[in-house]
């Protein structure tokens, strides 16, 4: 079970976030606030908590502040920041400060539920559309200098499928539809995408996928 705490200066955020959330089993909404003080109170008091869901603007401090002061009283609760600034300065002060995900408000709901689950494991996660870019920007200004293609890497022609429609900006169940799978099944065929190449993420996935001239 993954218990989380909400924290967005907006109610009706938090109630829909809530609302999402509840109907999931693995997850439990277990506080929220929009004070820096009640949720220092919340982690206090609650023996368990595994995630935080944290918006950047708050009406007593700021995010950035708040995640690094948490991460240092508590360092095995991962921050999720849920924001609507999607600039990489604010991206990297977040990490910067301890953020293990950062996603935008306009996020989906099968992406922001995938976020806080590999979140939650503890594995650093963006959203789609920032990774996207970041990617583009990195782009113009990292050359090409490594070679590889599918055939070194053994990705099969499925993965290929998978690889070329995240690079178009399709989210897990848009691929899964489109491929007549599961999403996960779509997960697994990117999480072995990324084994197989070595990067981290998605972002570096598709970044190494035009680096190397797998994707043209």
């Amino acid at each position: 079970m993954i218990n989380i705490i909400l924290v967005d200066d907006h109610h009706i955020v938090r109630q829909g976030i809530r609302t999402l959330l509840e109907i999931e089993s693995d997850i439990t909404v277990v506080g929220e606030t929009d004070q820096q003080e009640e949720l220092l109170f919340l982690l206090d008091e609650r023996q368990t908590v595994d995630a935080i869901v944290m918006d950047i603007n708050m009406p007593d401090t700021d995010g950035i502040t708040l995640t690094k002061h948490i991460k240092n009283l508590y360092p095995g609760i991962h921050i999720i920041v849920l924001s609507m600034m999607d600039h990489e300065k604010y991206v990297s002060q977040a990490f910067e400060a301890g953020a293990t995900a950062y996603l935008i408000k306009n996020v989906s709901r099968d992406e922001l539920l995938f976020a806080i689950r590999f979140a939650a494991q503890g594995e650093p996660y963006i959203c789609a559309e920032i990774s996207f870019k970041l990617l583009r920007q990195a782009m113009k200004v990292v050359p090409s200098s490594a070679s590889a293609n599918a055939t070194d890497l053994q990705i099969n022609n499925r993965e290929m499928e998978v690889l070329a429609l995240t690079a178009d900006g399709f989210t897990n169940q848009e691929i899964a539809e489109r491929l007549f799978t599961s999403k996960r099944t779509v997960e697994g065929y990117r999480q072995s995408l990324i084994e197989k190449t070595g990067v981290r993420n998605t972002a570096a996935l598709i970044k190494y996928a035009y680096q190397n001239g797998i994707l043209k």
